[in-house]
């Protein structure tokens, strides 16, 4: 985005559209000394609702059980070109059938033995609030580019812009 500076709607559909098909990320409690973990993502855009398959056995299912929760997601595409630290509310849902059917998939099902009823299933939902989405839409090639015209010139790189979202 280096015409014009990027808007919170440019980014938050960035960030919308990219996690569809790059969907994995970073998740962990808000607070201090907790590890965020690897965990896929299902998103709702229209909600601003992240769903999570977990087990209801991990650390996170029991820490996210307690009310009140608060918790951050951490994105990057595997392209590289958008970023995001997402913060919202964290909760377990349960065993809900519409969002297991909908989201179901063969690597889904690979942890949890015996399917979508497996009794240690459980989801969480994340409803995203707000968060700061980082958008570079130049590549590989560009960002190699501006590295090189940075160390030459001696400014700094052009590698995209920011914006703070409101997802909620």
């Amino acid at each position: 985005m280096t015409d014009k500076e990027l808007t919170p709607a440019q980014a938050e559909e960035a960030f919308w559209k990219s996690l569809k098909s790059s969907n994995t990320g970073m998740l962990g409690l808000e607070r201090p000394g907790y590890h965020s973990q690897p965990m896929t993502a299902f998103r709702e855009a229209e909600t601003g609702t992240i769903w999570f398959f977990t087990r209801d056995d991990t650390d996170l299912a029991r820490d996210a059980a307690a009310p009140g929760q608060t918790a951050m997601f951490s994105y990057g595409s595997k392209d590289q070109k958008v970023w995001a630290c997402i913060h919202g509310a964290l909760s377990v849902h349960g065993h809900d059938r519409e969002v297991i059917e909908r989201y179901w998939n063969p690597i889904l099902a690979a942890w949890y033995p015996e399917g979508k009823d497996d009794p240690r299933l459980t989801l969480l939902r994340f409803d995203a609030d707000d968060g700061r989405v980082w958008v570079s839409d130049g590549g590989l090639v560009k960002f190699a580019f501006e590295i090189a015209k940075a160390n030459l010139t001696k400014t700094l790189p052009d590698a995209g812009d920011v914006a703070d979202v409101n997802l909620s």
